[in-house]
């Protein structure tokens, strides 16, 4: 009796010791904001994480009278020079990079010039990076996508990983522009996925990919390694005007 007490009690202090903390996004934000590295493990994030810092700017902006007739851009960009680095992370609430704000007429946006890292994370909710530009290596591997998610014209200049990555919700990466490789290896996309336009202009990898709706890569473009040994895709397939090293998709698959 006395060795399963002890037993029960290590494995308690054991569970503990690794058991994730709780930290508050409106304190990692903080730091974002005084220049300070971001580097989270093992942690719940409660709350939205801001990366555009919309609630701050917005008081300092002009009011416009309308879409249209305001001249000048409506989108607000922030430039984060610091760090971000979280893995193994749980987001509860949205992770934001893009803000469209309806009632302002502005659209506010995040950009990173340093290393930006969401490895073995899980976004709850939103996961919002239309636009961004990532300036140094990226990685978003081994993490899950449960609910909306958008890289909708996002620029990618430097290392970019999507490895064994899963998303729950349609995933859009229409009009993303990677510069460098990109491997998609073993991820799954449990909803449509959107390429359409999407530029790879050095290579990109879907081995084992798994597509169990719709794969859209109409218009993409794709300049080196096309790597799609073992990838599966449920449904339909759109590949008009899609070119592979300047063939066609159909013809890329003859040759294969």
């Amino acid at each position: 009796m006395k060795n399963i007490v002890t037993v029960i009690g290590l494995l308690f202090c054991f569970s503990t010791a690794f058991a994730q903390k709780t930290i508050s996004a409106s304190d990692i934000m903080r730091d974002v904001k005084n220049g300070k590295a971001i580097e989270i493990s093992n942690a719940t994030i409660k709350g939205t994480l801001d990366f555009t810092f919309m609630d701050e700017a917005l008081p300092k902006l002009p009011k416009r009278k309308s879409w249209w007739n305001n001249g000048g851009s409506n989108t607000i960009e922030k430039q984060i020079t610091n760090k971000v680095s979280f893995v193994n992370c749980v987001f509860d609430d949205d992770v934001l990079a893009y803000i469209p704000h309806e009632k302002s007429g502005y659209t506010f946006v995040a950009n990173f010039e340093d290393i930006v890292v969401f490895k073995d994370c899980t976004f709850e909710q939103k996961a919002m990076f239309k636009y961004s530009d990532f300036e140094k290596n990226t990685n978003f591997s081994n993490t899950k996508f449960k609910g909306d998610s958008t890289f909708k014209y996002a620029k990618f200049d430097r290392d970019i990983t999507f490895e064994n990555t899963s998303f729950e919700e349609p995933a859009t990466f229409k009009y993303a522009d990677f510069k460098r490789f990109v491997s998609f290896k073993n991820s799954v996309f449990n909803e449509s996925a959107i390429f359409k336009y999407t530029e790879f202009k050095d290579g990109v990898s879907f081995r084992n990919v798994k597509f169990e709706e719709d794969l859209n890569i109409k218009y993409t473009k794709v300049s080196g390694e096309f790597d799609i040994t073992g990838m599966e895709v449920a449904f339909d397939i759109d590949s008009k005007y899609t070119k592979i090293n300047g063939k066609s998709f159909n013809k890329y698959l003859m040759k294969r």
